[in-house]
């Protein structure tokens, strides 16, 4: 499907370049300039000397491990973060900037990583803040408003009702809210923080279309993502960071997965999916004609210890809601569950947790981390139950080195775990959540994008220690919008297309086209 976007998006590309390693860099016109950037945490040198330079109508993806430095960059370029040294310049001119409305009025936009829409709001309030079309009586005129994004969302070919509040929408069609409020500014440096990490495949080849005008138009384009086939479909120069240094940067022609992979991580990756082979048991969950009223119907399927049960499938197939089904976070209106051949009630989600079942949650900002408690306040939460509370009192010492077990079993880097977990990198922040649920030693493990937004190098510790799980007999429910990861990890792969499973593949029978079959059925 990627295919004839590909194309385009390669049409739109400038022919003739040379690498900016080559003494005919300096022939380039350069939009942005970073030089010499230094930013400094307590503790942390986050930025050391880096540089960064983008040039009109070309995607520069940005590429590093998580704590590479990369969105810190962004941020000061956004005017989130103040460097401690260094320049930068816009159009060749020095660009100071007090805050980020004064980067968006000097034409530099970001859409972050984390999503940042008011919940309470519309669509198109959203879109418009704090630019709002007003009448003849300086208020807010609504109507103007919404046609305003009805012809920004019909450019953009996204399908949205202005109208509807923020959050009723799914993750991804928030992620197209940020995108087309970020076009919305026409910018001429656009900086896209992981655009696609709640996206499916039908919404990734919009974004790239949307990229393919917007080159066009001459917009400089810095593009952050782990995910290494965009890359090499959409990127005309890569730049790449490690450990707060900038490594190199050079033509995507001139490079290959590998050596990249290399440049990011200073190793080689020789195993993304290392699935090991595990003894699949018997059945611990089974589904019957299970349904949600508007949002699923009719799912049956079976989990068996040991399995890594992949599930595929497009936005608003119903992946989501049946996990909140299964944790309890929204009761079913039909249908039953078994857990090892006891049917059970699953109304809320401390009768899951009682009955071995643990969620990993699709958007860790919302409804994951609490960003403004330590990192072992994080991990601690699921565990602070009978388990490590004796007459009232939590045995605080017990849960202390837990935890610490817990980061350093999953590598989580952080200073230590009275650190803010809202200061830790996406991908550390994922790993912490991954070991609250792992402490409470579940028996059906329910994952819901786990390696949503984490590096190329996590990604691999992440599939290594859900493999691992696996073989010791955990029984694993995978939701991911990542085919190879799908096809890569899954024993078997059940596929939802709008609130139905429209079939379940074995391992051998799994292949992309297949599973897009299914999910477009």
């Amino acid at each position: 499907m990627l295919a004839e976007t590909a194309e385009r998006v390669e049409a739109a590309k400038p022919h003739g370049q040379v690498s900016p390693h080559s003494q005919q860099e300096t022939d380039r016109q350069y939009i942005f300039e970073a030089r010499n950037i230094r930013k400094e945490f307590p503790g942390v040198v986050a930025l050391d000397n880096v540089e960064l330079k983008v040039s009109p109508g070309r995607v520069l993806a940005l590429m590093g491990e998580n704590g590479a430095g990369k969105s810190t960059l962004m941020k000061i370029i956004s005017g989130v973060y103040t460097p401690d040294a260094g320049s930068l310049s816009l159009r060749g001119q020095p660009y100071n900037i007090k805050g980020p409305l004064d980067a968006l009025e000097q034409g530099v936009a970001m859409i972050h990583q984390e999503l940042n829409l008011m919940p309470f709001m519309t669509v198109a309030e959203n879109i418009w803040i704090r630019r709002e079309p007003l009448n003849s009586f300086g208020f807010v005129d609504h109507q103007r408003m919404y046609q305003q994004t009805q012809e920004l969302f019909e450019t953009l070919k996204i399908e949205l009702d202005p109208r509807a509040e923020v959050r009723d929408l799914s993750v991804a069609n928030r992620q197209m809210v940020e995108i087309a409020k970020a076009v919305s500014y026409d910018s001429e440096v656009l900086i896209m923080d992981e655009p696609t990490s709640a996206l499916t495949e039908r919404e990734v080849e919009r974004l790239f279309s949307i990229i393919a005008d917007l080159k066009a138009k001459g917009t400089g384009i810095v593009y952050i993502t782990h995910k290494m086939d965009e890359v090499f479909t959409i990127a005309d120069d890569i730049a790449v960071f490690r450990d707060g240094q900038h490594i190199g940067t050079d033509l995507a022609s001139k490079l290959d997965r590998e050596a990249l992979i290399k440049m990011m991580v200073g190793r080689e990756i020789t195993q993304m999916f290392p699935k090991e082979e595990a003894e699949i048991g018997e059945t611990v969950l089974a589904v019957k004609n299970l349904g949600l009223d508007g949002y699923f119907k009719d799912v049956s399927f079976e989990l068996r210890a040991g399995e890594i049960l992949g599930l595929a499938g497009l936005v608003g197939a119903g992946r989501t809601n049946l996990a909140e089904t299964l944790f309890g976070v929204t009761p079913a209106t039909q249908g039953t569950i078994e857990l090892h051949g006891q049917e059970v009630v699953i109304s809320q989600p401390h009768q899951a947790m009682e009955q071995g079942v643990a969620l990993l949650t699709e958007d860790r900002k919302e409804t994951g981390c609490f960003l403004q408690l330590s990192v072992l306040q994080n991990m601690e939460m699921a565990v602070l139950t009978d388990s490590y509370v004796e007459k009232g009192f939590v045995q605080q010492q017990q849960v202390n080195e837990l935890c610490e077990e817990m980061k350093q079993l999953l590598k989580i880097k952080t200073p230590d775990l009275d650190e803010t977990i809202g200061n830790l990198s996406g991908g550390n922040q994922q790993k912490a959540l991954i070991a609250r649920w792992l402490m409470t030693k579940p028996r059906i493990l329910i994952l819901d994008e786990p390696t949503r937004g984490i590096d190329v190098g996590a990604k691999a510790e992440i599939h290594r220690l859900i493999s691992s799980l696996a073989a010791k007999g955990l029984a694993v429910l995978m939701i991911s919008s990542e085919l190879p990861e799908i096809l890569g990890m899954s024993d078997r792969v059940m596929v939802m297309h709008e609130g139905t499973v429209t079939g379940i593949l074995e391992r051998n029978e799994a292949t992309q086209v297949a599973v897009m079959k299914l999910a477009s059925a």
